[in-house]
């Protein structure tokens, strides 16, 4: 079994830390090292410019010098001290085994007593070949540089044609030193104060680069708290990385927060469900029962009190009955709807077959006058006119549950001698049956809730007039497991106008 890597201390303090403490961390380290490196280049660059011009005016001096004849006398020549253009400059003549002939100091003390020069006899003047080298000062720890010529025989008299000798030119490095040093502490100065500087404008970049994961903090945090309306504002363009992640939160909110309020509202309805449907089902049950007890304490005596009794309970069953088929017929509907959603077979079958509209419009005038003989009614198109054909592929029985619910609610909540009118024919390649009155009407409110479960406009529980609540419902369920639609037009004192539109059948489009 592998064993997880244990975790590095730095690593676990590191992770400890924000990502804006990290960032800047990590920022201001590369710029300090960016800033650390250019500065040892610069400096590097300049002390090898600068002891290279050395170099080319030592091996100039060293040249002219070794042309010249060493004097006697222990004073320095004009000769040799016109050769002194480097500053801090000795001049040594040296014999062939490295002895020192003459010494001669443009400076009257040298910096740190003179370059302390190694043993240059004639072979170890040849071996440096007249490059400079650096040597050490003998009092102090500065450097010199040095260059180690042979002197041509020429330069000596006839009489001396047998003296060989060396001489050797070494200048202080000191002011070069000075200056690269200056140089270094004027960059590690500045350097400090430059990533001081933007170590401070890093900060409030990488805080204004974060402040949209703060806003998503925030947005996170009011989300927690129940406030499922908040969105992360947009602090950048939509095409940017923080864009396109803002406007992917919001759309990941926006269906969130939907989703809870469709929750939120299918438990309302739920509960307002089983509310009603408890109100529903308890009053005729109560009615029975009511009825048993008056038998059971003997409050029937007589044979035609138990049979109007039996008549009453009768009709309270059916009624019972009657409103638990609704339920149920509703419940598969629902079921059925949720499972296709879920890529389930529907267990509510619909049997489908082609047939026209005009068929259920005709059997609507006489449910009409069966309803209410003396009750005014009217056969036109949809919107006045005359009828015409409406084909349609649907369940009969069914699409007539559909128009009864709707003919027995226009009889029911219009004044008696008010106008039905029942329209059939095609609109905008629709199959249209609409059921209209000329009654008070509806308010906007109403209208929105006119096919909620259990609804009654004037919240009436008496049977007569408010009904179960469930007609309009179960229409509009059945309208649209067929694939149609059910719309109402309505205003208050113009009446109502129920639609029922369908698909119309292929053959009938072409």
């Amino acid at each position: 079994m592998k064993r997880p890597s244990p975790r590095l201390p730095g690593r676990r303090w590191l992770q400890q830390l924000s990502l804006r403490t990290r960032l800047l961390c990590l920022s201001t380290a590369l710029v300090a090292v960016g800033l650390l490196g250019t500065g040892v280049i610069v400096t590097t660059a300049l002390q090898r410019y600068l002891q290279d011009r050395v170099d080319d005016r030592l091996v100039l001096t060293g040249q002219i010098a070794a042309r010249l004849v060493p004097p006697a006398g222990t004073d320095t020549p004009p000769s040799v001290q016109a050769l002194s253009v480097l500053g801090d400059t000795t001049v040594t003549y040296l014999d062939d085994d490295g002895t020192t002939r003459r010494a001669f100091d443009a400076s009257t003390v040298p910096p740190g007593g003179g370059p302390e020069l190694p043993v240059l006899d004639h072979a170890a003047v040849l071996a440096h070949e007249g490059r400079p080298f650096t040597v050490s000062a003998k009092d102090s720890d500065h450097n010199w540089r040095v260059i180690a010529l042979t002197q041509p025989a020429q330069v000596f008299p006839p009489e001396r044609s047998d003296t060989r000798g060396s001489v050797v030119v070494a200048t202080s490095l000191d002011e070069v030193d000075r200056t690269v040093a200056k140089t270094r502490n004027l960059s590690l100065t500045v350097g400090a104060a430059l990533l001081a500087a933007l170590t401070a404008a890093g900060w409030f970049a990488v805080r204004s680069g974060l402040r949209p994961l703060t806003r998503i903090e925030e947005t996170a945090t009011a989300i927690t708290a129940g406030d499922y309306s908040h969105r992360v504002p947009e602090l950048a363009a939509p095409h940017t990385e923080v864009g396109r992640l803002t406007d992917c939160l919001n759309q990941m909110l926006a269906r969130i927060d939907t989703a809870f309020q469709a929750r939120a509202a299918a438990e309302a309805r739920t509960r307002r469900f089983f509310a009603d449907a408890g109100h529903e089902l308890r009053t005729p049950l109560v009615g029975i029962k009511g009825y048993t007890d008056l038998y059971r304490m003997g409050a029937l005596p007589t044979r035609a009190d138990v049979d109007q009794t039996m008549t009453r309970i009768a009709a309270e069953s059916e009624r019972l009955t009657r409103l638990v088929e609704e339920m149920l017929l509703l419940a598969r509907i629902d079921e059925d709807a949720a499972g296709v959603d879920r890529g389930r077979e529907p267990s509510f079958a619909l049997d489908l077959a082609p047939m026209d509209l005009r068929t259920l419009a005709a059997d609507a005038i006489h449910d009409v006058r069966a309803l209410d003989a003396a009750r005014p009614v009217t056969l036109t198109g949809p919107g006045g006119g005359k009828p015409s054909t409406a084909p349609a592929v649907a369940d009969e029985a069914r699409l007539r549950q559909v128009v009864t619910n709707l003919i027995g609610n226009a009889v029911t909540h219009t004044p008696p001698g008010t106008l039905i009118r029942v329209g059939v024919g095609t609109v905008d390649d629709r199959a249209v049956l609409e059921v209209a009155d000329q009654g008070p009407g509806l308010t906007p409110e109403e209208r929105e809730r006119v096919f909620d479960r259990f609804y009654r406009t004037d919240d009436s529980r008496t049977r007569t007039t408010g009904g179960s609540g469930l007609g309009l419902a179960i229409a509009h369920a059945l309208v649209t497991a067929h694939g149609g639609r059910i719309v109402l037009d309505t205003a208050p004192g113009q009446g109502c106008t129920f639609r029922v539109l369908l698909p119309l059948t292929d053959h009938s489009l072409r």
